[in-house]
């Protein structure tokens, strides 16, 4: 690997899901898309969905295993149909593997360990980007892992790394594919505390972490539409006050800090509003939501197959396809790498590869 050369990690998600497949699927049906990508994970969980898709479709090429050491064995012109692996702690047996479609405390283990080395590979420098397959939330509860998924856990990563408390490392999730992006104000914790996380401090945070990621991969500042908490933002109070005492506060003190932001409008037509649909721009850049479903069921309605999970606040670049694990499909071969793709996509894009 020449000194120049920054990888890409994807790390392979829980390998009783179908992050090993699709991260294989990649390397077999879209070479020009994996040049200069590793797969962070182990040997033998990717060696198991290399087979499931040989036998899933015999008459395609087969995929061959080429087991890395260290990043600077990745070569810059990777052979076709190599899936080039990192092995990240002791590597397991085929009798180990866990079972398809099942939580296992060995899967969630795995799946952190992965994601983990790869966080710190890239704050080190010495990757370009990371994208992160599926994990199973409560197979990293079995492994004791203190993280409800990934985000929280670059989150932890990244404030030891620099030296400073989680909570002065304030990270948001992104949910975008084609037509529409979103970002939201609280991510992974119970609706009546998403609720209760909707304040004057939490959305202007979110609103500057929005403005700055936006404003570096675009080099514009973007024009932020706000959807209220409460059905028709509020009806002016009638229907909750929130939007009067929390959200308008919030949106005067972005303005005064020279943010493009609108709002706040009703949660079931904003994302109409912002959505860009044939070939014409949506009326905002991105909306703000005020919790996760908000925001996400309109982005994965639109087509999961296109969404992309993008972590904003980190010093590195970290996204993810717009859907789970997918026991259901695992084990299969049948599972659709569409969305990893796109993740890929963003991932060079955000990092200028």
């Amino acid at each position: 690997m020449v000194a120049d050369f920054k990888p890409i990690a994807l790390t392979l998600g829980d390998a009783a899901g179908i992050g090993p497949e699709i991260v294989a699927m990649a390397f077999r049906d879209s070479p020009e898309c994996v040049q200069g990508c590793v797969v962070v994970g182990d040997l033998a969980v990717m060696q198991r969905a290399a087979d499931v898709l040989a036998a899933a479709h015999p008459s395609a090429a087969r995929l061959t295993l080429l087991p890395l050491s260290q990043l600077s064995e990745l070569p810059r012109d990777l052979p076709r149909m190599a899936l080039p692996v990192l092995q990240v702690g002791k590597p397991m047996t085929r009798a180990q593997l866990p079972v398809w479609g099942q939580i296992s405390a060995a899967a969630g283990a795995l799946a952190a360990d992965a994601v983990l080395w790869a966080a710190q590979a890239a704050l080190r420098g010495e990757l370009s980007s990371l994208v992160t397959a599926p994990l199973h939330k409560e197979a990293l509860s079995a492994a004791g892992v203190p993280f409800p998924g990934h985000t929280e856990m670059l989150q932890a990563c990244a404030a030891a790394h620099v030296g400073v408390p989680v909570a002065q490392m304030p990270v948001r999730m992104m949910l975008a594919n084609r037509e529409l992006r979103t970002v939201l104000v609280s991510i992974h914790v119970p609706l009546r505390q998403a609720i209760e996380a909707v304040t004057v401090e939490n959305i202007l945070q979110t609103l500057r972490i929005t403005h700055a990621a936006e404003l570096a991969a675009t080099g514009r500042a973007p024009h932020m539409g706000v959807a209220g908490l409460n059905p028709h933002a509020g009806e002016g109070g009638l229907l909750g006050r929130e939007e009067l005492d929390i959200i308008v506060p919030a949106l005067q003190q972005a303005r005064a800090e020279g943010l493009q932001v609108s709002g706040p409008f009703a949660p079931d037509t904003v994302f109409m509003r912002a959505r860009a649909k044939d070939g014409s721009p949506g009326e905002f850049d991105v909306v703000i939501a005020m919790y996760h479903d908000q925001g996400l069921i309109p982005v994965k309605y639109l087509g999961v197959e296109q969404g992309v999970n993008v972590t904003l606040g980190l010093p590195l670049v970290r996204t993810s396809p717009d859907h789970g694990t997918a026991f259901d499909l695992a084990g299969t071969g049948r599972a659709d790498p569409s969305s990893l793709l796109e993740a890929l996509a963003m991932a060079r894009r955000l990092s200028g590869g």
